[in-house]
């Protein structure tokens, strides 16, 4: 049996429905990893992503030929092959939509704890000035003082 074009549509469907499961299956660890403030293991998993993203974007290439074309003009092995690839395709674009959705909650939630990070920073520089500030004020008599001084 000699293989068909739509062989390699299917087959290409199916490698970019892994490669999205496994994004939207790292973009729940991530959102674990920013509430757990984990930021060394939040990089790894980053560095990661990257792999699979760029594993995307080649099947997206291998894709892009099919784009162009009248589904109704390629020839399919058996119609189930035909809705099956269809039906892939159609879950590949909810997963997608998650992705992209838990990228958008990634970030709001990494820029809410930068924020937090940011705050509590400013919070303990301002009670590090006004610590200083009582310091420089604060007369000796307030720290004790011992009067080493003779009087006969």
């Amino acid at each position: 049996m000699s293989s068909l074009e739509t062989d390699i549509l299917a087959q290409l469907i199916g490698n970019k429905h892994e490669l999205l499961v496994q994004l939207r299956d790292a973009g729940r660890r991530q959102l674990e990893l920013i509430e757990a403030g984990d930021m060394t293991q939040l990089l790894r998993l980053l560095s990661s992503k990257q792999r699979v993203l760029g594993g995307l974007q080649d099947v997206e290439r291998r894709i892009d030929p099919f784009r162009g074309q009248n589904p109704d003009q390629r020839i399919w092995r058996t119609p189930a092959e035909r809705d099956r690839c269809s039906q892939m395709s159609a879950q590949c674009e909810l997963l997608l939509a998650e992705v992209v959705e838990g990228e958008k909650r990634g970030e709001a939630r990494l820029t809410s704890h930068q924020d937090r990070t940011a705050a509590q920073l400013e919070l303990a520089q301002h009670a590090s000035q006004a610590r200083a500030a009582y310091v420089d004020l604060a007369p000796a008599s307030a720290y004790g003082h011992l009067d080493l001084s003779s009087e006969s």
